[in-house]
Parts: C-alpha cells; sequence; structure tokens
C-alpha cells in the first residue's frame, strides 16, 4: 500500500483516496476478485490503474469504446504510465509494436475491447504475458435489459475459466440492484467483496417539467441559467437531433450534432472540439455516452423521457463532474409517455425483457410525475436513504418557495390585525 499511496500521490496527483478506492486497492493487491459501483466522477479508474501499476505484469482492461480507451491511454501516457491500447484503428505495424512492448514485460496497463479479448489470438497472446488483473471497466454493458448492453460483455466469463488465478474487478457507475446480481452472476464474482459507494452527486441540481412548449422552455432555461456554459442536449431521434442544432444555431448558440448516423470521423471531430471548447452545446442521441470525460459540463437537458432511471442517472452524470455546481433538467410530454409505452409494448423482446422494460418506464415516470425530493427518489431506486429533504431539485425549492409564502402572509395578516 506505501507503493500505491506514493503512485496516487507522484503520479496522479492526489493526497489522499476518495470513497473505497483504498479497500477497493487493498483487496485487489491481495489477489481477490471484486466488483466496485462508484458514481460518474468517483476515481473508479484508479482502482484498478495503481494495482496494475503496483502489481508485477500487466493489466488488462477491458473498455467498451475506442474512444474511451484511447482518450484513457493518451491521459495516462501524459502522466509517464506506461499504457498502450490495442484496437482497430492501428496499423499492423502499430499492433505488432504494442504486442512486443506486453511481452516484453514493458506495459502496466494494455486497453482492449471485448470483442478482442474474446478472439482466440487474444487468448494465445495473453497466455504468453504476465498478467496483474483484469479489469471490466463499464460492467453494466453486461446487462441486456440496459441501451449499453454489449452482447461480447457475457462472454467475459471466460476469464474466471481460462485465468482462474488472476484477479478480477468490474466497475460501473450505473447499477440498480438487479444489475449488480447480473454482473456478478454473469463474471462469477457472487463470492467477491462488492464496494458500493453513494450514487448521491450533491453538486447536482434536478428539475423536471411538462408545462408549455418544449424548445420555448429550453431557451428560457439556456438564458437564464447558462447562456455561456457547456452542455449536453440529449435528443430522442437523430432527426430531433438535427432539428435542435439548427433551431439553436438560428438562436446564435454554437451547438454540434452527435448521433449514430453521421460519419464516424465527423462524429469524432465534433467530440473533439466539444472536449476542448467551453462554450458548446452537444447535441445528441444516446450514442453520445460513455467515456464523455468533459470535467465542466454545466447542464445535461433531456428533451424526451429516458427509458429508465438507470439511463436518466447515467446521462446527467456527465454533468459535474469537477465537483462545481451542474444542473439535470428534463422537458416531458404525455406523448413522450404515450410514446414510450407503445415502443414498449409492440416491441420484439422476449416476455421477460419486455417485462423489465415495462417496469423500468413506469419508474421513471412515476420519478418525473413525483411531488417528493428528486433526489430521494431517485436514491431510493438505488436502494440508498437520504435522510432529509436535499433542498436542490426543483420539488425542494417549491415547497420552499411555499414556506416562505406562508410565512410572508402570515406576517402580512399579523401587522393587518394587529
Amino acid at each position: 500500500m506505501s507503493s500505491a499511496q506514493r503512485i496516487l500521490s507522484e503520479t496522479f496527483g492526489y493526497d489522499k483516496f476518495r470513497l473505497n478506492q483504498l479497500e477497493v486497492i487493498e483487496t485487489l493487491l491481495a489477489g481477490k476478485n471484486t466488483l466496485v459501483i462508484m458514481p460518474t466522477a468517483g476515481g473508479k479508474s484508479l482502482c484498478y490503474q495503481i494495482p496494475a501499476m503496483v502489481l508485477d505484469g500487466v493489466g488488462i482492461v477491458i473498455s467498451p469504446l475506442i474512444s474511451l480507451m484511447q482518450d484513457q491511454v493518451s491521459a495516462l501516457q501524459k502522466l509517464g504510465v506506461r499504457a498502450a491500447f490495442l484496437n482497430s484503428t492501428q496499423s499492423s505495424f502499430e499492433q505488432k509494436e504494442v504486442i512486443e512492448q506486453l511481452l516484453a514485460g514493458e506495459l502496466d496497463l494494455l486497453y482492449i475491447s471485448p470483442e478482442r479479448l474474446v478472439m482466440p489470438e487474444t487468448f494465445e497472446l495473453l497466455d504468453q504475458a504476465k498478467l496483474a488483473l483484469f479489469a471490466i471497466d463499464e460492467a453494466h454493458c453486461i446487462s441486456e435489459w440496459g441501451h449499453d448492453f454489449r452482447k461480447e460483455y457475457r462472454q467475459l466469463s471466460v476469464l474466471y475459466e481460462r485465468y482462474p488465478q488472476t484477479p478480477r474487478i468490474a466497475v460501473s457507475a450505473t447499477a440498480d440492484q438487479c444489475t449488480r446480481k447480473e454482473i456478478a452472476e454473469q463474471l462469477q464474482l457472487t463470492n467477491a467483496p462488492q464496494f458500493i459507494s453513494s450514487f448521491d452527486r450533491p453538486n447536482i441540481s434536478y428539475t423536471i417539467g411538462k408545462s408549455g412548449k418544449q424548445l420555448d422552455q429550453l431557451w428560457q432555461y439556456l438564458q437564464q441559467n447558462h447562456p455561456n456554459s457547456s452542455g449536453i442536449i440529449y435528443c430522442r431521434s437523430r432527426k430531433q437531433v438535427e432539428e435542435t442544432v439548427d433551431w439553436l444555431s438560428s438562436k446564435g448558440r454554437l451547438s454540434l450534432p452527435y448521433h449514430a448516423g453521421l460519419d464516424a470521423s465527423y462524429r469524432q471531430q465534433n467530440q473533439q472540439w466539444f472536449m476542448r471548447e467551453d462554450n458548446l452545446i452537444m447535441v445528441a442521441t444516446i450514442a453520445f455516452g460513455l467515456g464523455v470525460d468533459k470535467p465542466n459540463v454545466r447542464f445535461v437537458a433531456h428533451l424526451y423521457l429516458p427509458k429508465s432511471i438507470e439511463n436518466y442517472y447515467q446521462e446527467t452524470g456527465r454533468a459535474g463532474r469537477d465537483g462545481k455546481p451542474a444542473e439535470a433538467w428534463l422537458h416531458y410530454s404525455i406523448n413522450d409517455i404515450s410514446l414510450s409505452q407503445y415502443w414498449v409494448k409492440n416491441s420484439e423482446a422476449k416476455a421477460t425483457h419486455q417485462q423489465s422494460q415495462q417496469q423500468k418506464l413506469g419508474d421513471i415516470i412515476k420519478f418525473c410525475r413525483s411531488r417528493k425530493c428528486r433526489r430521494q427518489v431517485l436514491l431510493r431506486h438505488f436502494s440508498e436513504t437520504l435522510p432529509k429533504p436535499c433542498g436542490n431539485c426543483d420539488n425542494c425549492r417549491r415547497v420552499l418557495s411555499w414556506h416562505r409564502l406562508k410565512g410572508l402572509l402570515k406576517q402580512i395578516n399579523g401587522q393587518f390585525f394587529r
């Protein structure tokens, strides 16, 4: 642990561990498996990066997106960490170079996708290397009920079968009790210790509305609260993305589109531009998600009803990663509810999957309609209790305003009848 503390300070520039980082690192250094759930910006990556640097051998990080692994490796290399990735964007020469580094023991961390991991040639390569650990990043992708589902994640149980002595860590920022159970079962982690940090992001303020015209409400919100801020606006469809970008441009706000229908190089260019600038708005479908590591996103707005509370929590979690005040704003309509219910009812999913979708949709509808503290309802969904209303959501502010009005009226009445 002295080595881990030194790396934390000298390499990553932090004085002390946060949340459950210390306990997780101790678990991995002891050669044990673990499941870790930490909120966005909670420092999940350090839980496996530091042990991989301390232990003998290389840490294999299974990451779902090329852009995500490239960003993480680039950041690590700038810190002097011996990290690399293997993916389809590399030339055969570049891949050969990484493989030579791996076999020579010159890497502490190697990032690969689940699709590449399960290839026979990858296992042949790993069999020749000294392995420190396996880290399954964004482990909620294993859940077939989630919108980030990747079928290759469900093949990762092979790690337990093929490398039983190599410790494994599964990490995610978004996993309710059911999803955590599914992750543990699929990855053979049912007997492994679980470290569940608080899901609360106290710096994020939650506001949900359904009255008035959607774009008019959005523009009023942006003008009053974020005239120059970076933010993300999530839309239901590619068409809505394009229309919203055109509308914002006509209003003089600089915005960029992001959806799966755009050319990959154009999407990457837009993401890089968004990451660099401080006054851009990214208008996107859920295609813009994993790997968004911009610290100063001041707001995340939804122009549609998310499929579940998990989806909503994950997407809003991209706001305020720097710990400063940020906002989650959502506007939905009765039509959104009807459309979502229609899609679930008429989906071709299996009966059990459809039932799960209906339950999740029902939960997010109740959350939006609730008059109680948003944060209390949100955390309760993740089996966490907040003792008092947060005071930092629209419902709490509404109650506070009512109490203030009552106090003022009482004071006026007292003076009138004196």
